[in-house]
């Protein structure tokens, strides 16, 4: 396969588009500079927060801001573009619809990859911003490939936004502990066979093997597929 250079529309927030960065570099099969992959990143960091957009049914306000980086990254040659942030896939339609270039829509990989390993009929958790929960979007695409998405009560749901915006996105002092918690609640409690890190935040958290297991990572779907489709191979399929 040819390689391709990939676009990448980040800075929702700045420290999940650098782990995004990273876990490409980490999981690309490479032994040089030169096995890598081709990629332009727009760290657009003032893009508009996607959850209250959503909440407040603004979405003209995220769309019009992105609208540019599109023209940019088709400019810039690219054959595929992700975007490290589920909540901004609320506005997948919108945005495929302003660029000729293929944007990698990270959630449908992932539920796709959890039907691969679960199945029909499976129960499967989510921990995301109000803004991706309350959207439905990964509720719609569980319910096509015949799985159940089982959505946390409000006071775990609290506890998730706490997580996301006071320890990741806020002071950046965060204890695993926490996320770990909430995963064991929705396996062990709530009997759902997996639990999905539906934001890129959950991301920045280090999780124990063991909870690597119980989840996942919708970032880590968006990395490995961006580099097959740039026409490389993800490490550990070498």
């Amino acid at each position: 396969m040819d390689t391709k250079k990939l676009g990448v529309i980040g800075g929702m927030g700045p420290q999940a588009t650098s782990v995004f960065f990273e876990k490409v570099i980490e999981n690309t099969a490479a032994e040089c500079d030169q096995d890598h992959i081709d990629m332009l990143i727009l760290n657009h960091a003032t893009l508009p927060d996607r959850t209250k957009v959503i909440l407040e049914g603004r979405r003209e306000l995220f769309l019009d801001a992105v609208a540019n980086d599109f023209k940019l990254l088709e400019l810039a040659g690219v054959a595929n573009i992700a975007i490290p942030c589920n909540t901004s896939h609320y506005f997948y339609d919108d945005m495929q619809q302003m660029t000729s270039v293929n944007i990698i829509n990270m959630v449908d990989e992932t539920v796709k990859e959890i039907h691969g390993r679960y199945g029909d009929g499976s129960k499967i958790g989510i921990l995301a911003t109000n803004g991706t929960v309350s959207s439905g979007i990964y509720r719609a695409s569980c319910e096509r490939y015949d799985m159940k998405l089982y959505e946390p009560a409000p006071s775990l749901q609290s506890e998730v936004m706490d997580i996301i915006y006071n320890d990741v996105k806020g002071s950046k002092n965060v204890d695993p502990s926490k996320l770990e918690s909430l995963i064991h609640q929705l396996v062990y409690e709530e009997r759902c066979q997996c639990v999905i890190l539906a934001c890129t935040e959950l991301s920045c958290i280090e999780l124990s093997n063991f909870y690597k297991e119980c989840s996942i990572d919708a970032m880590e779907v968006l990395v490995n597929r961006s580099i097959t489709l740039s026409g490389k191979q993800v490490a550990s399929d070498k």
